[in-house]
């Protein structure tokens, strides 16, 4: 037995829980946050549970902490010496190791203290155990969850909470002149699936306008073919790598194998968008690499995403699907051409 708390992006978790379901058979589940937020108990022990979910990793389930400790919340001074003291009798769980706080507070909670000052002073019983308080890169996280008047405490790497970010939600700075905050799907999208976007050379930005995806790809050196009968923001005629093409996806034609990677974040329907991608294949080279939005405009996202990756499958393999904390009513997918 073992016990987990997951988050999805609002309202997302019952299907995060029903994906779990599928891979953890006899699981329960406790919601401690509509939408997002839920406690679960998994049959299993912990290595076992984290091998389920590794296996066949839950689409939206954005993050996942393991319940080491329980705290009952008193509202006062004596939640934060318990807490502290509770890190004091793990020392040797952080001794030597980079280690990061993660913090979070569920609305109405009882928990008095504000996820700020919580970390300040459980970074300074890490100095005490002679461990390095990081906030980024640590070996080692302390997750810390304040439900309504329970702290759930859980200690684990980066990677078996699918994030090394706070409840798996990346933040990134909006920059002076930024065209729109799709952009940072697309940055989260290359942290999620391990690329580089620097790495390739000739993309194709399907559904390109305002220019959000095709700014950021110009900016890492990429030429960029931007395809979309809306006219992209003024700032990117600055650069003599980008061909825009003021059309329609299914009015373009390219010579094979041209491009190694293929972007599309359009709102359209998600068989449409199938048919677009499909169609242009050939402009593909062998093993190009493909990041694409799924849009869940209908009430049965589970059985949209079966249809869409059955679609796609007859061109690529799927090397991930994910509902990324940037996306909204959609997922990501990460594909490469056959």
């Amino acid at each position: 037995m073992s016990e987990w708390i997951g988050t999805a992006n609002s309202p997302y978790s019952p299907y995060a829980m029903e994906e779990l379901r599928r891979v953890i058979q006899g699981v329960t589940y406790t919601q401690l946050a509509a939408g997002e937020v839920f406690k679960f108990d998994s049959p299993l022990d912990r290595e076992a549970t984290l091998r389920a979910i590794g296996e066949e990793e839950p689409i939206f389930l954005r993050h996942v902490q393991p319940v080491d400790r329980t705290i009952s919340i008193t509202g006062n001074a004596d939640d934060l010496e318990s807490l502290s003291d509770t890190i004091r009798r793990a020392k040797l769980t952080f001794e030597g190791r980079m280690t990061a706080v993660h913090v979070r507070r569920a609305s109405g909670t009882s928990y008095p203290y504000s996820a700020a000052d919580t970390k300040a002073v459980i970074d300074a019983v890490l100095l005490e155990v002679d461990a390095e308080p990081v906030v980024q890169q640590p070996d080692i996280i302390i997750a810390i969850y304040a439900a309504k008047d329970q702290l759930y405490i859980g200690f684990g790497k980066p990677d078996e909470m699918l994030s090394d970010w706070p409840g798996g939600a990346v933040r990134f700075q909006r920059e002076e002149g930024q065209i729109s905050r799709a952009k940072f799907k697309l940055l989260e999208a290359e942290r999620t699936f391990g690329l580089n976007y620097a790495n390739f050379r000739q993309a194709l930005d399907i559904g390109a306008a305002p220019g959000g995806w095709t700014s950021l790809l110009l900016e890492r050196g990429l030429r960029v073919t931007a395809v979309d009968p809306a006219e992209l923001h003024p700032s990117l005629a600055a650069y003599t790598t980008l061909t825009a093409l003021r059309k329609n996806a299914s009015e373009v034609s390219f010579k094979p194998g041209t491009f190694d990677l293929l972007v599309c974040d359009m709102s359209w329907s998600p068989m449409q968008m199938c048919r677009l991608i499909t169609d242009l294949k050939d402009a593909l080279a062998p093993g190009a690499t493909a990041i694409i939005t799924v849009k869940l405009m209908h009430r049965k996202p589970l059985q949209t995403i079966r249809e869409v990756k059955e679609r796609l499958s007859t061109v690529f393999h799927l090397r991930k699907a994910k509902q990324l904390f940037h996306n909204r009513e959609e997922i990501t997918l990460h594909l490469q051409k056959k």
